[in-house]
């Protein structure tokens, strides 16, 4: 390992010192001297949260399998660093070689939420590279985005020089390679790549794009700036999961991560057709990886890790088909004494619960529950395929096997929500509590603790709710006080607890998720003014950010609050998720006008066989 790019005296100052030093366990060694390309893979938040994050643990595994690349890692300065940083003029540096990105050829920056935007400014900032986009030189690093929020990529599309859309493990290879060669012919300029990189799939260029608008504000159009760009952008999909890069040899970070664990990725996509999910649209249609592979890659992450808990990754891991031999092997081949299993995005049934009660310890743990909605009528709405006999009797069988406490998660505003709806959220909870009591004392484990979390609805590119309108600060409190009070007039509210997310972020997360790139420049001055780690309510400050708001002109009541009409030009209608836009307006008229609720089933495309649920894609383009 190179030296260190902080001094002792820094590292004593800092409130935790191994978020920077490198050299964990599994950690790539690599002779930059041999390789072409020099990759920093960035995630925009703090060592603990980025190390958690299996997207950038599959990509590090798949860059570093290429002789020819060296792909390291950097996450956002605490701001304890940053400070110091800024001061003494330090660069930010990789944790591999301790090297300047300023010097790489890439920084890869993973978009996983709305919040981290200032982050990315601050992680261009501390690295001494231009902040804009039109700014850089040939000799300054290639700025790329991938994640979740690249499926609107325009807030930040002037700070970027390309956009990843999709799934990583198509179309990087044929970029690092277009790169590697143009650098070996001797004809490499930032224009000139930047221009053949738009032809490759995927790859969304935002200075190759020109943005007009209309009078009221709304976009008149999105036009390639040259005949060979292409004017939609396709998202790339991995067809066989079995095909992918995956981290057999994971890092072990010296921090305590979030998730501090083995990650076993069994499935992507959903065939539940929840309309406010993002998710479940975008990573159309489901794919499982095969039983005998995920065997191996769970003994094998195990055995390099040293960690005592694997989790399994989806969507919905009820839907992985073959769960019960999976589940059964984890317990009676893999995982030995003292390694625990978790089991997130199940469905509560009979199965799932004689599952837990095998893997977990049942007076520690806790079930979840995610109705999103306490009513019937608004559960159809959102096409959550959930009833509430589904919901009493799963909670009935925790009950009896063991478990006391119990966690819903609801969300608040969704599109035609009444207070009606609100009040059954607790009228819902009190419902699992009297459950609970029906059991006879002496069986009972304890009492009850039933504990309600609500978020607050936000609509999502490429949902059926896209055009839903959101609310501001006071009507979000007003109806989370709805909720409280109701909980309160339950006969078992002393079995009930009630927290809420918070209403200003929610507010600033409407305006990114939605927002075009006339947001670019408050997010400028926003960092400019220190707004950093927006995503921690210690250190995000909702009074500088509308200033800076009302400074630039940008309107909460155009961005944010109303409801926008179908035949309106989107900022991300220039992406192909390939679900067709008709999809989405059918099932948002359906949600909203009609009230006519979409089976939530399995669905094969009748193209190819697929499993999806309806509108989802067809990989042989017969749908």
């Amino acid at each position: 390992m190179n030296k260190l790019a902080l001094s002792d005296d820094i590292l004593m100052q800092l409130d935790k010192p191994a978020r920077y030093i490198g050299n964990e366990l599994n950690m790539v060694k690599k002779d930059p001297s041999k390789v072409d390309i020099r990759f920093a893979m960035c995630f925009p938040d703090v060592y603990e949260i980025g190390m958690s994050h299996l997207g950038i643990q599959i990509l590090y595994e798949m860059f570093n399998r290429r002789d020819d690349v060296y792909c390291e890692r950097v996450y956002s300065p605490w701001p304890d660093l940053h400070k110091i940083m800024k001061e003494e003029d330090i660069p930010l540096f990789a944790l591999e070689t301790q090297d300047p990105i300023k010097d790489f050829d890439f920084v890869g920056i993973t978009l996983q939420y709305e919040m981290c935007y200032t982050n990315i400014l601050q992680i261009l900032d501390l690295a001494q590279i231009p902040l804009w986009q039109k700014d850089r030189s040939d000799q300054d690093p290639i700025i790329l985005c991938g994640g979740p929020c690249t499926y609107n990529p325009e807030p930040i599309a002037d700070f970027c020089d390309l956009c990843y859309i999709g799934e990583g493990e198509i179309s990087y290879d044929a970029l690092l390679s277009l790169y590697k060669d143009m650098k070996h012919a001797g004809n490499y300029t930032r224009a000139e790549f930047l221009r053949k990189a738009a032809q490759i799939p995927g790859i969304y260029v935002p200075s190759l794009y020109e943005v007009t608008y209309q009078e009221d504000g709304t976009i008149a159009a999105m036009t390639p700036r040259f005949a060979d760009v292409p004017e939609k952008v396709k998202r790339q999909v991995l067809v066989n999961m079995d095909e992918g890069a995956y981290p057999t040899k994971p890092l072990v970070p010296f921090v305590r991560a979030t998730q501090d664990r083995v990650v076993l990725e069994i499935q992507r996509g959903c065939i539940r057709g929840c309309r406010f999910c993002q998710a479940g649209m975008v990573y159309r249609p489901n794919r499982e990886k095969s039983l005998d592979l995920l065997k191996t890659y769970a003994k094998e992450m195990l055995d390099s890790t040293g960690h005592e808990e694997i989790s399994l990754s989806s969507l919905s891991s009820s839907d992985y088909t073959q769960l019960p031999e999976l589940i059964n092997f984890l317990i009676d081949d893999c995982c030995g004494d003292g390694v625990n299993i978790s089991l997130p995005s199940l469905r509560i049934d009979a199965f799932s619960l004689d599952v837990m009660s095998k893997v977990q310890d049942v007076r520690k743990s806790s079930l979840t529950f995610a109705p999103e909605a306490g009513s019937q009528r608004l559960r159809n709405v959102i096409n959550k395929g959930l009833t509430k006999d589904d919901i009493l009797n799963g909670a009935g069988m925790a009950f009896e096997g063991g478990w006391q406490k119990v966690k819903l998660y609801f969300m608040l505003g969704l599109p035609t929500e009444t207070e009606e709806d609100m009040r059954a959220i607790p009228e819902l909870a009190n419902e699992i509590a009297v459950r609970y009591y029906e059991i006879p004392k002496d069986k009972r484990n304890g009492k009850c603790q039933i504990t309600m979390s609500t978020s607050f609805f936000v609509p999502k590119p490429f949902t059926p709710f896209q055009w839903a309108p959101m609310y501001e600060k006071g009507e979000y409190l007003r109806r989370a006080k709805i909720v409280n009070d109701t909980m309160k007039e339950q006969l078992n509210h002393k079995s009930l607890r009630y927290n809420w997310h918070e209403a200003d972020v929610t507010v600033l997360e409407g305006l990114f998720a939605r927002g075009d790139r006339r947001l670019a420049k408050a997010i400028y001055e926003a960092y400019e003014e220190g707004c950093m780690f927006d995503a921690w309510s210690d250190y995000f400050d909702v009074d500088k950010w509308h200033e800076i708001l009302e400074r630039n002109g940008i309107s909460l009541d155009f961005y944010v609050y109303r409801q926008r009409p179908l035949d309106e030009v989107l900022p991300w209608d220039f992406i192909d998720v390939g679900v067709r836009k008709e999809f989405f307006v059918r099932e948002w008229k359906r949600a909203t006008i009609d009230q006519v609720v979409t089976p939530n089933c399995k669905m094969q495309c009748s193209g190819c066989g697929a499993a999806s649920f309806g509108g989802g894609i067809c990989f042989e383009g017969k749908n």
